[in-house]
């Protein structure tokens, strides 16, 4: 590639704090009905339904309504729906579809049979016009204008966003001040994109990787392999740090490239030893948060406590992949083999 190229996947990432302003100036409104009626008549159950990137927000999704709301979170199997056609009762739950374009089949199927089975629907979706926010009684708009990379991520941090919002309907306790600044935490995190091309040129030629994150950021592990998955084509393997030591640390060995999530807060602890215990094996770890001395890795300052870091957190992995595809030779905007709707049953 030539060196004026500028792939779409690196401009939509520049767009983020743009677009997480305008979720919060032109969607609480909608929040806030939501939330009156959420109050009437309190879920018993909250169940994420969601495919790819939007499974990956999902995943934030639980471990951020579990801890803040108690209430219990499953994530959808669209496949109980869509090929066993089986039944499942939902009369008391809040069912929730997330989806960039708003057209994914099995996840609107989904939709679908919980609002015939009394549920509590809500869709989060960039597309007002979309099939599920036909379908959904309440929609979160994820504002983030045209996304054209099929690589997606101003919409993944959308989502993320939108889980927030989600939370605060269901009545947990956020400091909404804080939540207002993760915007100008995107920005800063965007400062980071020199570090993260230079990154980019030592790893130009890795094939396979472990990318690892707990808690709160657990998502953005997947996330961040999914990216070096299909912009770069590199074999990411996605743990969180408990389960790589419950076996797949096995596969490691002196080299292998380790990229962990370590933010401050309850999990940085965990994510530190689990960064020692690969180091001891000859892992090459690459952190994201605050690395040693002697790690190599993107320093991300937020001064956000851990509840709000994955938006910040996820933009130097979203940079790192964008610049390697670059440092490959590829073109992170068209994925052999993949198109931005992809549609499933």
């Amino acid at each position: 590639m030539q060196d004026r190229f500028v792939s779409l996947m690196l401009q939509e990432i520049q767009q983020q704090p743009a677009a997480l302003e305008r979720m919060l100036a032109d969607d609480l409104g909608a929040v806030a009905e939501l939330k009156k009626r959420l109050e009437k008549k309190p879920p018993r159950l909250v169940v994420l339904a969601a495919r790819g990137t939007s499974d990956n927000a999902a995943q934030f999704g639980r471990y951020l309504l579990e801890l803040h709301t108690g209430i219990p979170v499953s994530l959808a199997a669209p496949s109980v729906y869509t090929l066993y056609q089986a039944s499942v009762k939902l009369e008391d739950a809040l069912v929730v579809g997330v989806s960039q374009s708003g057209e994914s089949i099995d996840v609107n199927l989904v939709m679908d049979a919980a609002k015939r089975q009394g549920a509590i629907t809500v869709g989060i979706t960039n597309e007002s016009s979309s099939a599920l926010a036909g379908i959904a009684e309440h929609t979160i708009l994820v504002r983030s204008g045209k996304e054209q990379s099929v690589a997606a991520t101003k919409t993944y941090t959308g989502q993320l966003m939108a889980m927030y919002f989600l939370a605060h309907a269901l009545g947990a306790a956020l400091d909404m001040e804080r939540l207002r600044q993760i915007p100008e935490s995107a920005a800063d995190a965007l400062n980071c994109s020199d570090e993260a091309a230079a990154a980019a040129i030592r790893y130009r030629f890795m094939e396979r990787c472990v990318v690892v994150g707990r808690g709160l950021n657990y998502a953005n592990a997947f996330e961040m392999a999914l990216k070096l998955m299909e912009t770069c084509y590199v074999v990411a393997e996605r743990f969180s740090g408990a389960d790589l030591l419950h076996g797949p640390i096995a596969m490691v060995e002196h080299g292998f490239p380790a990229f962990l999530f370590v933010p401050p807060g309850v999990t940085a602890v965990p994510m530190a030893e689990t960064a020692g215990k690969l180091e001891s094996r000859g892992a090459e770890t690459f952190i994201i948060g605050n690395p040693a001395d002697s790690q190599r890795g993107i320093s991300v300052a937020t001064g956000l406590e851990e509840l709000f870091t994955p938006i910040p957190y996820i933009i130097p992995a979203q940079l790192f992949a964008a610049h390697l595809a670059r440092e490959k030779g590829l073109n992170p905007d068209q994925p052999r083999g993949l198109s931005k709707v992809t549609e499933t049953l």
